[in-house]
């Protein structure tokens, strides 16, 4: 199938007025001309994108109980998650899985629960998803079902965590009460939530020990949240190799002294700022030391912020969706997606630009997974 008439971002430049044949799910040419097959689909005013991967969406969750205490069943709002990946160009997606006790329905048998059921429901998923196991080490009764699913292969990505208020994400107290008071609706919760965390005793050891497990199986290990260059350098000796969030501008440096990749938030670089008070997404892509920009609580920022970046003129468009694409895809050690090129999986978006830029199509590889009908004639 060739898809014609398109704007292409390629890794390095953009290509005007070019065209893709995809054959047996990969992409098997890149044209700069139009081809000679009268059965082209025509991608006039579309561009042409990498399908995007996601590092870390935790939007699973709110699926699952949209409102407080109004749960619905797992697999239901596992595919209406995934319509809504799939709609936002997003071809790839980890879902962020907290192996911890915290608001919502965030426990142990529930991520469980979860991981069972996105390894069970993949084949049926219309992107590819994946699971991002969240380690927190103030709970070590969690490294039991780590070491079950990563026996299992149920689990691709592992993130080291310490949400202990007083440092981190939530070095100011009572920034953390007040995050904690929306989601638990009440103060007095809130503090005491603050108050648990705080007694709960935590070693990193136990970090070290999961990271271990992690990489032996291959599976790609994150630090989240690093708030200095001494964490950091620990995060790195335990073997991880992506800082994910880092809320200050020193720690984000620093884990791009040693090599790690370093992953902010898309709501963050779109909104212009981090909604806890910490390092702004956009000063770190200024500052060169944000390589992934991640969902985070949003797919839709993914895109967006990608054509935002652009507008503002902080990179050019093919660097921006780097940061959504191909970095992403290397970070988590998927080597066979994020780029339009020859003998790549053929994962696509295309994208209708504007102030809010428009997903007309995504295609996963080769198979349209969304469709809103702009792109006359893509499913024949």
């Amino acid at each position: 199938m060739w898809l014609t008439n398109l704007r292409l971002v390629l890794p390095d430049r953009i290509l005007e007025g070019a065209s893709l044949r995809l054959e047996d799910g990969i992409i098997a040419e890149i044209s700069p001309n139009p081809p000679r097959d009268s059965g082209a689909v025509d991608g006039r005013g579309l561009t042409a994108l990498p399908g995007i991967v996601d590092i870390h969406g935790d939007m699973l969750e709110r699926e699952l109980e949209p409102r407080p205490g109004t749960v619905f069943p797992t697999r239901l709002a596992l595919f209406e998650l995934d319509k809504r990946l799939a709609a936002n160009g997003i071809t790839t997606a980890f879902a962020a899985v907290a192996l911890a006790d915290g608001p919502g329905l965030r426990s142990e048998s529930r991520a469980k629960e979860l991981i069972a059921a996105i390894h069970d429901a993949r084949d049926e998923l219309l992107v590819d998803m994946l699971v991002h196991a969240r380690f927190e080490i103030g709970l070590p009764q969690s490294v039991d079902l780590i070491h079950q699913c990563l026996e299992r292969d149920q689990l691709q990505m592992v993130s080291l965590m310490d949400h202990t208020p007083g440092q981190g994400q939530f070095r100011d107290l009572e920034i953390y009460v007040e995050y904690m008071t929306r989601w638990l609706g009440n103060r007095e919760a809130a503090l005491s939530s603050a108050r648990e965390s705080q007694e709960r005793p935590a070693s990193w050891d136990i970090g070290r020990e999961v990271a271990n497990a992690a990489r032996v199986r291959g599976v790609a290990v994150a630090s989240h949240d690093d708030d200095t260059s001494e964490k950091v350098a620990l995060m790195h000796d335990f073997g991880a190799t992506i800082s994910e969030f880092p809320v200050t501008l020193e720690a984000a440096q620093s884990a791009k002294e040693r090599g790690m990749f370093v992953a902010m938030g898309a709501p963050n670089a779109l909104r212009g700022g981090s909604h806890s008070g910490n390092l702004s997404a956009v000063d770190g892509i200024r500052a060169g030391v944000v390589d992934v920009l991640a969902a985070d609580y949003h797919p839709a920022s993914l895109l967006q912020s990608v054509f935002a970046l652009e507008r503002s003129g902080v990179l050019p468009l093919h660097e921006a969706v780097r940061l959504v694409t191909d970095n992403a895809a290397r970070c988590a050690g998927l080597m066979d997606r994020g780029r339009l090129e020859p003998g790549l999986r053929a994962d696509i978006a295309l994208v209708q630009p504007g102030d809010h830029a428009r997903v007309r199509a995504t295609l996963r590889e080769g198979k349209p997974i969304y469709n809103d009908g702009f792109v006359r004639r893509l499913e024949q």
